[in-house]
């Protein structure tokens, strides 16, 4: 976590790219598997990322109402 701290200070730009990227790889991956549980069932190809999207906004409402 420091290193990450550190390279945000010194590299700013590496950093948010590095950020960006992670989050990309992150959401792929997150399809990825969404459409390996979806599959079967003959849904639509946007059906993964609208559960995916779902999901995240859940989580994101549930730690809005955590505060």
């Amino acid at each position: 976590m420091d290193y990450l701290k550190r390279l945000q200070y010194e590299k700013p730009v590496l950093f948010w790219v590095v950020l960006l990227v992670g989050f990309w790889l992150g959401f792929q991956l997150l399809l990825f598997v969404a459409a390996l549980l979806l599959g079967p069932f003959s849904l639509p190809p946007w059906a993964p990322i609208a559960l995916v999207i779902g999901v995240l906004v859940i989580i994101a409402r549930r730690q809005q109402n955590s505060r």
